[in-house]
């Protein structure tokens, strides 16, 4: 059958070859000294693809990233779909048993690991994988430059035939505690990168700070939206609050993105002041605090709050100003801010629902789950048809996330699912901890629950009963957990004691996140200071 003129199968990689054949000479990427025009990121990435297929990656083979925000990452996210293979971006925080269940899981041809990171792959079984080890040096020594340099800086043929085709798997502990990959596809990843250009009001002219994880939901699907419209990326390893102070002026940055937690410790800088230009930053993650959108605006950091998961490519609502807040007090419209909002343009209108899937009134005090369905939502979870099914129950996607729905349309999140913590924008399965306390001799049972959280927002506490004559304490509990957990996954605090429990036996966690509530100065109260 003859091609048809009016169909092509949409990929986010096109982004690329467009802004590189329209502004060859725009800087596409700032790292350190090093600066990137279009035609050389367009060049790095066709010679990543060209290296992958010549070190025999097939189609829909995986290929492992475990980087920082360095311009490897962003090449992979453009060079490894390119290839026809799917990006495997690995949680740079997670331990290095954790990266392993990852590894096993996807089963990649290929891992690209920076030089810092090297010790995550320390209890993986790389028997069979390829690594290609980054410096970030941009150096002709730099083990990732002598991969490129084996590709061709001409594009390879495309194999994409589906629009539809794995781009990405994105693991999430959820709430089993076991990794699950989140799949992405071409269109959807294609449409919500087009998504956030418009929501987000990014242009040529626009400069966007990598604060925001790669790794994490592939950046809220950023790395393809800079790029659509040309504009410029600019690399940051590490957050650093003072650091991310001078980049705003010597890049005149005017978009970033992060959780509550980040954008705290730069208002709270020395360095912070009011900015020349006006400063776009979607934030998601634990709500952020009205106390903390009022400072940002001080700032002329213009905060867009948003609200998603790695199951919905990141963000799928957003909170929309209305001009008729605009009358409002200062007090109010930071509360309103506060708000999840509506659907981006690429999904449906999100819903609050019963447990019988009905809609909750509008009433701004009923709860209900947020459900959501989409062009967004992920095509499922990799080679896990059960889980698929049970997250898709009824048609549509369930977060397990509690919120009201207001009047005007607008939900707002009251409750987390009630298993997860969030904890400086990353998900921690209070069930993953829990196993692994149990594991230590002296623990009879223990329930983990969220505490209130200066810094991250909300940090794990356990909740441990001790076998009959064991003793154990806090710090041992703690450095127990941190032989096999990331660090943010670690308890913050050990409390021991009989655990509450329902007339069967079961244990009431909902008491015990009450007690913490109840016992801890409120975060929004707290959660910055000025």
């Amino acid at each position: 059958m003859a091609e048809r003129p009016d169909r092509t199968e949409v990929t986010p990689v096109a982004f690329l070859e467009r802004s590189a054949g329209l502004v060859p000479e725009h800087t596409a990427v700032v790292h350190g000294e090093r600066r990137h025009t279009y035609a050389t990121l367009a060049a790095r990435a066709n010679r990543l693809a060209s290296a992958l297929r010549g070190r025999g990656l097939e189609h829909h083979d995986r290929v492992a990233v475990l980087c920082p925000n360095s311009p490897a990452i962003l090449e992979a996210h453009y060079g490894v779909p390119a290839a026809g293979g799917v990006l495997v971006p690995i949680n740079i925080r997670l331990h290095a048993r954790e990266v392993a269940d990852i590894v096993a899981a996807s089963r990649p041809r290929l891992v690209l690991v920076d030089r810092e990171l090297r010790e995550g792959l320390s209890e993986t079984d790389l028997d069979g994988i390829e690594v290609v080890e980054v410096h970030d040096s941009g150096a002709e020594d730099d083990p990732y430059e002598r991969f490129l340099a084996e590709g061709s800086p001409e594009p390879v043929e495309s194999w994409l035939a589906d629009e539809e085709e794995p781009l990405s798997i994105n693991y999430t502990s959820g709430t089993t505690g076991q990794p699950k990959g989140a799949v992405v596809t071409h269109r959807g990843a294609y449409l919500m990168a087009l998504g956030l250009a418009l929501e987000c009001g990014l242009k040529g002219e626009s400069t966007y700070l990598w604060t925001l994880p790669m790794f994490h939901c592939n950046g809220w699907c950023f790395p393809w939206a800079v790029t659509a419209v040309a504009a410029t990326h600019v690399c940051l390893r590490k957050v650093e609050p003072g650091r991310i102070w001078e980049l705003f002026e010597a890049e005149r940055v005017t978009h970033f993105c992060g959780a509550p937690t980040v954008h705290i410790g730069i208002v709270n800088d020395p360095a912070a002041h009011r900015l020349e230009q006006a400063v776009n930053v979607p934030t998601g993650g634990a709500p952020p605090t009205p106390t903390l959108l009022a400072r940002m605006e001080e700032l002329n950091l213009h905060p867009r709050h948003l609200y998603g998961l790695t199951e919905c490519y990141g963000p799928h609502t957003s909170c929309t100003w209305d001009p008729a807040w605009d009358d409002l007090e200062d007090d109010e419209q930071a509360r309103i801010a506060a708000r999840q909002g509506q659907a981006f343009l690429a999904g449906e209108r999100v819903r609050i629902v019963d447990d019988d899937m009905a809609d909750v009134p509008r009433d701004a005090e009923t709860l209900g789950e947020v459900v959501l369905r989409g062009n967004t939502v992920m095509s499922g979870y990799h080679e896990a048809p059960e889980e698929t099914e049970e997250a898709f129950r009824g048609g549509w996607f369930h977060t397990g996330d509690l919120a009201v729905w207001h009047p005007d349309g607008h939900i707002e999140l009251r409750d987390r699912a009630k298993d997860i913590v969030i904890s400086g924008g990353e998900n921690v399965s209070t069930i993953e901890v829990e196993q692994v306390l149990s594991r230590h001799p002296a623990v009879l049972e223990v329930a983990v629950v969220a505490t209130p959280d200066e810094r991250w927002g909300e940090r794990p506490k356990a909740f441990v009963e001790l076998r009959s004559g064991e003793e154990a304490g806090e710090d041992e509990l703690i450095e127990f957990a941190g032989q096999h957990l990331a660090r943010f996954k670690r308890p913050a605090a050990v409390e021991f004691g009989e655990l509450p429990r329902t007339s069967t036996g079961k244990i009431q966690k909902h008491v015990l996140r009450e007690r913490e509530r109840s016992d801890q100065t409120p975060h929004q109260d707290r959660a910055i200071s000025t």
